[in-house]
């Protein structure tokens, strides 16, 4: 009766820990993403107040990511044995003061400086996210909900354009410029959070008393049965990762939708503030290519799962993704420039729900806390690159038009790369069906 009974009961147990866990995950990145992003829109302000170019502003954007890459494996790997629940609290509480410190940026020095302490602090929470998720979902429901967890990207930036420009436009108020309000109630969230994150997330299925014990017995067999099936077809160790071509090759892949991702969201503000438009509307139309986004990253990660397959729909959306970015550099003179920079929203949000469950499928284990951990280092890179580079060609050529052909080239690498890299039917474990 047990195996029939679970067989039936599988999909409503997968919703009931979807809905348990996935929505506070989801608001935690969204407060996270948010408080990352959110100098794209304190710029509009703030440059001027304290003298940064378009260079020293996009390499200051793009400093986060360097103080992110050094701390990225050892949060990872100290979350593995500590536990989710205090370790991504404790990342939350470090990464919301600090942002709220923001307030306190005077010039170059001080802003180079607090981007680099906050993705310090901010190192850990994504992988580990990630790597919490296979604690709980079988590997054919992954695309699916780490599409569910990921659209807090593009809707951390859709719901946070508006809220930020309307803040900006506050004026000064007991001694604070406007754009040190944005940092300092953007920053309260988190803290918030944090205890919300303490009390609720339990670490593993075992600690979950909403399961049933054969709910959890089901679960726990699926999971260690994967994990069995992946360590024993590639038998990855957590020193060998550092020396596995195929794990560099997916952080490439991640580096070059990501160095896409943050150069587009770091300077679109500014490209559409640039065409004349207020403060408001500003906010409005930079919220739109996030919405079509998060429409892209949903679709993507159900297709992808239905499909029970990633390399093509990897490759196409990172194709979508080009496309998207060159119509934007044509007509980045014209509104006309917000529909591609839809279209193109579509595929880099989209790329990161058949991308995700391919580390996994690699690997294992305290394998899987390092290799996803350092595949998220490197690949985040790219959020120091696409900054550096956008606004260092903007700066050298007075347009953005140059800096989006490049975010292109980068796409189209890590699709060419996609196509070379991952197995021509690189599937998701059969054990259970979605």
């Amino acid at each position: 009766m047990g195996t029939e009974f679970m067989s039936e009961q599988r999909p409503a147990v997968i919703r009931r820990i979807f809905l348990r866990l996935v929505p506070l995950l989801f608001i935690a990145y969204v407060t996270a993403y948010l408080d990352r992003v959110n100098i794209g829109f304190a710029a509009l302000t703030m440059n001027k107040d304290i003298g940064l170019s378009a260079t020293s502003y996009g390499l200051g954007a793009g400093m986060f990511f360097i103080g992110y890459f050094f701390f990225e494996i050892p949060s990872n790997l100290l979350l593995e044995r500590f536990g989710a629940r205090r370790w991504i609290a404790r990342i939350m509480v470090t990464w919301g003061l600090l942002s709220m410190a923001m307030v306190f940026v005077t010039g170059p020095a001080s802003f180079l400086t607090l981007r680099f302490l906050i993705g310090f602090a901010e190192a850990g929470f994504f992988p580990g996210v990630i790597l919490y998720l296979t604690y709980w979902f079988p590997q054919a429901y992954r695309a699916r909900i780490i599409a569910a967890f990921m659209i807090a990207i593009p809707a951390s930036l859709a719901l946070g354009a508006p809220v930020s420009t309307s803040i900006l436009q506050i004026g000064n108020v007991a001694g604070l410029s406007s754009w040190q309000w944005l940092f300092l109630l953007e920053g309260i969230p988190p803290l918030v959070l944090a205890v919300i994150v303490l009390f609720c997330l339990p670490d593993r299925p075992r600690n979950a008393k909403w399961l049933s014990d054969e709910e959890r017995g089901w679960l726990e067999a699926t999971l260690e049965r994967e994990g069995r099936a992946v360590e024993a077809e590639h038998g990855m160790t957590l020193r060998r990762i550092f020396t596995e071509p195929r794990v560099f090759a997916l952080a490439f892949i991640y580096f070059a939708d990501t160095t896409a991702n943050l150069g587009l969201a770091f300077f679109l503000p500014q490209i559409l503030n640039a065409l004349g438009l207020t403060l408001t509307e500003t906010g409005l139309f930079t919220a739109l290519p996030y919405v079509v986004g998060t429409i892209g990253t949903l679709a993507w990660g159900y297709v992808s799962d239905r499909m029970n397959e990633r390399r093509v729909n990897l490759t196409v959306a990172l194709t979508v993704a080009a496309i998207g970015l060159i119509g934007a550099g044509l007509w980045s003179h014209s509104l006309i420039a917000v529909a591609f920079m839809s279209f193109a929203a579509i595929g880099i949000y989209g790329a990161k729900a058949p991308f995700w469950p391919l580390p996994s499928m690699l690997l294992s284990g305290t394998a899987a806390a390092g290799g996803i951990a350092l595949i998220n280092a490197l690949g985040n890179l790219g959020g120091f690159v696409g900054p550096y580079m956008v606004g260092w060609i903007k700066d050298e050529t007075q347009s953005f038009e140059a800096g989006l052909y490049m975010l292109a080239a980068w796409c189209l690498a890590g699709a060419f790369l996609t196509l070379v890299v991952v197995r021509p039917r690189e599937r998701a474990a059969e054990t259970v069906s979605p």
